[in-house]
């Protein structure tokens, strides 16, 4: 092709460019498809496999160092206790550890109250207990009791590894989203597209309420009827998930 007839084609090509350009600049981008976000939950039970208690002595002496002594006597044969009943050392922890004084209040005459005055001590000790064979709780308990434990806190039932049971509680709340979202797309007339988004929300285990144990009283050794009954139930783990789908048509 001669140059002059080259520049004619160029020239052309360009002015129907220009020409086309206002057009294809007027075209509206394609509407993004239409979506729907739903929620979804999941609870997953299972009986727990654990059981963290609190064992406590409490004593009362005129000077602390007596009071002391006398808990660390009690607290030091509970601990060793354990270990014969087959709880682990790293199942054994000190959860609280007090003392405080104890004050008497006296009117004068005049009814003015007196400044107060120390008359003993108290001296509190606290043993985290994991029992892990449940078995073993009301054995534990009684043991305690008889060793000089005179106050409880709860009894909390846990599941150690919570994994396979958070996993079966995902699954549902997935579950779940789906067919929520299904009902609410037929209703509008469209289908379920593909997913956009799964977003996982917090995982909530979801115990049976602490059993309270009342205040425990320095007992006779223990007999077979007065062992501590021990129901353990379920647990439910719930789970929350956040879905995002495309609709169609």
């Amino acid at each position: 092709m001669s140059p002059s007839r080259f520049a004619l084609a160029s020239a052309a090509l360009a002015t129907l460019l220009a020409a086309s350009a206002p057009a294809l600049a007027q075209q509206p981008p394609a509407p993004p498809p239409a979506r729907i976000e739903v929620g979804g939950e999941g609870t997953a039970y299972r009986a727990p496999d654990l059981a963290v208690t609190q064992l406590i002595v409490m004593r009362n002496a005129a000077t602390a160092a007596d009071a002391l002594a006398e808990a660390n006597e009690a607290i030091a044969a509970v601990t060793k206790a354990m270990g014969e009943l087959g709880i682990e050392k790293r199942d054994l922890q000190t959860a609280g550890f007090q003392i405080s004084p104890q004050y008497q209040y006296d009117n004068q005459p005049n009814g003015q109250q007196s400044p107060p005055k120390v008359v003993g001590y108290e001296v509190r000790n606290s043993l985290s207990v994991k029992v892990r064979d449940l078995a073993k709780l009301g054995d534990v308990l009684d043991r305690a009791v008889q060793l000089g434990v005179n106050e409880g806190g709860s009894i909390n039932f846990e599941i150690d590894d919570a994994s396979a049971i958070s996993n079966e509680a995902r699954r549902l709340a997935v579950a779940d989203a789906r067919k929520r979202a299904e009902t609410l797309a037929e209703a509008s007339g469209l289908k379920l597209g593909r997913v956009i988004l799964i977003q996982d929300g917090a995982m909530r285990n979801e115990p049976l309420p602490p059993v309270p144990m009342m205040e425990l009283k320095m007992a006779a050794p223990a007999s077979a009827s007065s062992r501590v009954p021990v129901e353990t139930g379920e647990n439910a783990v719930r789970a929350d998930v956040r879905v995002v789908y495309e609709l169609t048509n």
